[in-house]
C-alpha cells in the first residue's frame, strides 16, 4: 500500500510538491482552507475584469520550464507566454527609463541616462548571468540542511560576496540616481533593502535584463491552473474549504490533521501554509520556534493593494509600471527601519489588458496596484482610502491623463487581509526576507526537528521567497520525504 502524505494549502510550493510525490507513488491530499486553489496567487474576476490577486510577475522562465519537464510536459502544453516590449516602465520626476527586451535596447537606455554607463552595466550583468548560473543549478537545489551546502568551488571563489551588499555593488559602478534605483529594484523580489542584501544576489539583475519579463495570457492564475491540472492528472486529490485546525503528532509522530473537525489520518504531512501559523497547529511541546524567534526576523513587506476596473484604455502606461517618482531611501526607511505607514511612497501598477485584451472588456483597462509597507501595520478603510487617493492623484499627474471619473469599481487588499486569508504572519505579502542571516540553512527548516515525518515548504522556509523559489521548494521538500524511512 502507498504511503499517504497529506499537504495543507496549495499555493505554488504545496502545488509542486503534490506533483512530485504523487509521481513517487506516494497517495496524495490537499487541503486548502480557501474556495479556490492557489494560496496568494488567486484571481479575482468581475464584469469582465480579470485580477491576479498575487503574484503579478513572470521571471524566470527557466524554472518553469524544468518544472514541468520533470514530468514530461512542456509549459505550452498549458499555457502561452509572450515576452513583454518593453518589459516595464520606471516613472522618476523628471524622466522616465523603459527597460526593453533585449540588453542592447537596456544599454541604449543607460546611455541616454549617463554616457559611458553601458560598459559597467554589461560587466555587472555578465556577473550577474555567472551567479545566476551557480545559483539556479547549484545553490537553490540544496534543502538548507548543513552549512556546507554552501561550500563548493564556485561559492568559494565568491564568498565576498556573501559579505557584500546589492548596494554597494551597485553603486561602486553607477553615480546616477535612477540608474542605482533601477538595478537596486529586482532584489525587492527578495523582501529586504538592497543594503543588507549579499552581492550574491545580483543573479536577480540577469533575470530581469537578461531573462526578460514574460506574460501568461489569461493571467499568473493560468499556472495555477496548470499544475492543478498536472497534479489530479497524477493522482492527487484536493480539498478546498477545508482549513486545517490541528496538526496531530503521537510519540513524537506525526499521524494527521485535524480539517473542518474531521480527523485525518497520514503518513506524512507537509505544510506549505505560512510556517509561522503552520506551526501554531502544533502543541507548544512540538514548535520549533518561540514567538521571540519570528519576532526578530526580518520580514518582507506588506502590501496595500487596489484591484481597479476603468472603462477606458489608459494612456501612457506599460504592462508593468513602478512609481519611483519619491525618495527611494525614504520609504525604504519607513518599511524596515522605523515602520509606519509611508510619507510618500513609491508604488507599481500592473495593467495586464495593455498586453493581453482577454483581462478586460473592450475598450477598458484592468488595473493593479501595489504599495508596499511594514507587516503589522494597523490597517483601517480610512487609512486605504486616504492611501488611494494619494496614489491616484500622482498616478493622474505622472502619466497626464484624468481617470479618476472612469473607475467601474475597485476593491483593495492590505494587512488584515493578509492575515485572514492566508495566515499570514503580522500580514506579510512575500514571506522571510533572503538577507545573509536568512538564506540557507539559515532559514526554517523544510523538515521539523522535533516531529518525525512532518515537513514545511514555500516562502519562509528554503529556498525563500517568490514564484519560482516556491517551485523549487516544493522540489526539495519531496525529496526529503522520499528519504524518509
Amino acid at each position: 500500500m502507498s504511503k499517504k502524505v497529506i499537504i495543507i494549502g496549495s499555493g505554488f510550493s504545496s502545488l509542486s510538491a503534490s506533483c512530485y510525490l504523487a509521481q513517487q507513488g506516494y497517495d496524495v491530499e490537499v487541503y486548502e482552507k480557501n474556495s479556490t486553489v492557489g494560496g496568494r496567487a488567486r484571481q479575482l474576476a468581475r464584469d469582465g475584469f480579470t485580477f491576479d490577486i498575487g503574484p503579478s510577475w513572470y521571471w524566470m522562465p527557466d524554472i518553469f520550464d524544468k518544472f514541468f519537464a520533470d514530468f514530461g510536459k512542456k509549459t505550452s502544453d498549458f499555457y502561452q507566454l509572450e515576452k513583454l516590449s518593453p518589459a516595464y516602465k520606471i516613472f522618476f520626476s523628471d524622466d522616465v527609463i523603459t527597460i526593453g527586451d533585449t540588453m542592447e535596447k537596456i544599454c541604449a537606455e543607460f546611455e541616454r541616462i549617463e554616457n559611458g554607463s553601458s560598459a559597467p552595466l554589461r560587466k555587472f550583468i555578465h556577473k550577474a548571468q555567472e551567479n545566476y548560473e551557480i545559483a539556479i543549478n547549484n545553490v537553490v537545489l540544496r534543502p538548507g540542511i548543513s552549512p556546507f551546502e554552501l561550500v563548493t568551488k564556485e561559492t568559494v571563489l565568491r564568498v565576498d560576496q556573501f559579505f557584500k551588499t546589492i548596494s554597494g555593488e551597485v553603486r561602486k559602478n553607477f553615480k546616477n540616481s535612477k540608474l542605482v534605483s533601477t538595478l537596486e529594484f529586482p532584489v525587492l523580489f527578495l523582501g529586504a533593502k538592497p543594503s543588507k542584501t549579499p552581492s550574491f544576489y545580483s543573479f536577480m539583475n540577469f533575470a530581469d535584463f537578461g531573462l526578460g519579463t514574460w506574460h501568461p495570457k489569461g493571467g499568473m492564475y493560468e499556472i495555477i491552473k496548470a499544475m492543478r491540472s498536472l497534479a489530479e492528472g497524477l493522482g492527487v486529490t484536493l480539498f478546498t474549504d477545508s482549513p486545517v485546525e490541528k496538526i496531530r503528532v503521537k510519540n513524537g509522530r506525526c499521524i494527521g490533521i485535524v480539517s473542518n473537525g474531521n480527523e485525518i489520518d497520514s503518513d506524512f504531512v507537509l505544510s506549505g501554509a505560512d510556517y509561522h501559523h503552520s506551526e501554531s497547529l502544533l502543541d507548544k511541546p512540538y514548535r520549533q520556534y518561540s514567538e521571540s524567534y519570528w519576532a526578530h526576523k526580518t520580514f518582507a513587506p506588506s502590501s496595500l493593494l487596489f484591484y481597479v476596473g476603468f472603462n477606458k484604455k489608459l494612456e501612457n502606461v506599460e504592462h508593468h509600471n513602478l512609481f519611483f517618482d519619491t525618495d527611494f531611501e525614504r520609504h525604504a526607511q519607513e518599511i524596515y527601519d522605523q515602520p509606519k505607514w509611508p510619507t510618500n511612497p513609491l508604488f507599481y501598477a500592473n495593467f495586464p489588458s495593455v498586453t493581453d485584451d482577454s483581462m478586460a472588456p473592450d475598450g477598458s483597462e484592468t488595473g493593479f496596484f501595489l504599495v508596499p509597507i511594514a507587516p503589522g501595520l494597523e490597517d483601517t478603510p480610512e487609512l486605504r482610502s486616504q492611501y488611494f487617493d494619494l496614489i491616484m492623484q500622482r498616478f493622474q499627474n505622472i502619466t497626464k491623463q484624468k481617470v479618476d471619473q472612469n473607475i467601474v469599481f475597485k476593491e483593495s487588499f492590505c494587512v488584515k487581509d493578509f492575515e485572514e486569508e492566508y495566515n499570514s504572519y503580522k500580514g506579510n505579502a512575500y514571506g522571510m526576507a533572503n538577507t545573509l542571516m536568512q538564506t540557507a540553512f539559515l532559514r526554517p527548516g523544510l523538515k521539523s526537528k522535533k516531529v518525525k515525518n512532518l515537513f514545511f515548504t514555500g516562502q519562509l522556509t528554503v529556498p525563500g521567497p517568490g514564484v519560482p523559489p516556491s517551485l523549487i521548494s516544493g522540489k526539495l521538500v519531496s525529496q526529503l520525504i522520499v528519504k524518509q524511512k
